[in-house]
């Protein structure tokens, strides 16, 4: 067995007994979802940064700065941008309001402000979306698997849901947050000492430089899909995805949520600069690679054997993570908003807690099959982010901030904003107008449509 391969095992195994320990104590829905609410600003800030490095900031980003350079900045920084809209704007409120009526997903959330209706159709939104994005972390973490043992792609799909839905079922967000320190730690130390080595053995900055002059503007951005114009796709998302403003509900107070959030919005910009080194460095020593989503493979691989099984570890940890946050948000947002607000109303707390576990499993489940539909991370990852951003926009600040709309305002907001994504995303081909993005134009319908009711 390769040694990488031996080193993945044994990480992967000892996650799984990590989630389980903690997981033995979890007998309550309360901290299987939000971990008892008393999560302090040093967990807070390791289950935000460690899902929030998954296989969009590695294996993605990295491809994006392969076949674009410098601009690729852009996928990571606008994340910690919207984390910093959440750490600062969005998530003390939504957490005082919150602990005021013991809500415990963002289905609650909206509940409260329009009613069952509008929870319904965001928790199948939700999971619809976060359907993709699972599926793109674990294309990220085949990636890996092949890499370090040539493990056929479908069969790391597999491997990878196997071990992030063990160590996840057992706790939930209890055992999340205890794992996903550990796995933060691996991958800054990982990538801390593979990127700036990656540059070195590529010839140094000048040598990589050279070789991509073509990819060294910082504001590329000839489409609405790459470039700066990424902020108003990635931006929004960071602080409106249902699993990060559940976790914001974990904090033990205002001043943990703040602190831990913010942090993880500054790791996340300072981080962005790694993957854009990974794959300019990867375009000057492999400049023909048929599929971009390798090339943070390919430049690892050029590592000595310790750095390269190091960073690869750092990739792993981070695909993990990325899964189990999306696994968070489907056995949460499955077993609370349609399972108890539709299906069970009367369910009592132990039937909650095991229609989560469930719920988990199934969502590891779809999120494999899905791998086989979706053909690359970014594409996976892209699709969620849209739905996500154009369908909770204007619910979620409206309910802040213009809670007038009503719950007619919401849904008709809601179903415009994805009617006018899907509509624009056929008619272009998924290109949009300039640097109107089928995403972009769907927010923009979604919240003229929910101010104009509220208002008018």
């Amino acid at each position: 067995m390769p040694a990488l391969l031996i080193l993945l095992v044994v990480y992967s195994l000892a996650l799984i007994v990590l989630g389980a320990w903690i997981g033995r104590t979890v007998r309550q829905s309360d901290s299987f979802f939000v971990g008892g609410r008393t999560l302090g600003a040093g967990l807070i800030f390791a289950t935000f940064l460690a899902p929030n490095i998954g296989a969009g900031s590695t294996v993605g980003a990295t491809s994006i700065a392969y076949r674009e350079g410098l601009s690729a900045w852009w996928w990571n920084a606008s994340a910690g941008l919207g984390s910093l809209v959440l750490a600062f704007w969005i998530g003390p409120r939504i957490w005082r309001e919150a602990k005021r009526l013991n809500l415990i997903t963002l289905g609650d959330f909206l509940e409260h402000h329009f009613g069952r209706g509008v929870r319904g159709v965001a928790g199948l939104l939700i999971w619809f979306g976060t359907l993709a994005i699972l599926c793109g972390q674990l294309d990220g973490a085949a990636v890996v698997l092949k890499r370090a043992s040539g493990l056929p792609h479908a069969w790391g799909c597999f491997v990878a849901a196997g071990v992030m839905t063990a160590y996840f079922v057992a706790g939930g967000l209890a055992s999340a947050a205890r794992v996903n320190g550990i796995q933060l730690v691996v991958k800054l130390l990982g990538f801390g000492i593979a990127a700036p080595m990656a540059l070195m053995v590529a010839g140094g900055w000048h040598e990589v430089r050279a070789l991509n002059l073509d990819r060294l503007s910082f504001w590329h951005g000839t489409s609405a899909t790459e470039g700066w114009p990424r902020i108003f796709l990635l931006g929004p998302a960071f602080f409106l995805s249902p699993g990060l403003i559940q976790k914001a509900y974990s904090a033990k107070n205002e001043r943990a949520l703040t602190r831990g959030i913010a942090w993880n919005g500054v790791c996340l910009i300072l981080f962005a600069a790694v993957p854009v080194i990974l794959g300019l460095s990867a375009r000057a020593m492999f400049p023909s690679l048929e599929q971009p989503d390798d090339a943070l493979p390919a430049i690892l691989g050029q590592l000595p054997l310790a750095v390269g099984g190091l960073a690869l570890a750092a990739v792993f940890s981070a695909e993990m993570s990325a899964a189990d946050a999306v696994l968070f948000m489907l056995s949460t947002s499955g077993a609370r908003d349609l399972y108890k607000g539709f299906m069970r109303p009367a369910a009592t707390d132990a039937e909650l807690l095991r229609a989560a576990r469930i719920t988990a499993v199934a969502g590891g489940m779809l999120g494999f099959a899905l791998t086989f539909v979706l053909p690359t991370v970014v594409d996976a990852l892209r699709m969620f982010y849209s739905i996500l951003v154009v369908s909770l926009f204007a619910p979620i600040l409206g309910a802040l901030f213009l809670p007038k709309g009503g719950r007619g305002g919401a849904l008709a907001a809601m179903v415009i904003g994805v009617g006018t994504l899907t509509a624009t995303h056929v008619i272009t081909g998924g290109a949009g107008y300039g640097f109107a993005s089928p995403a972009l134009l769907g927010l923009l319908a979604s919240t003229a449509t929910y101010f104009v009711l509220a208002v008018f």
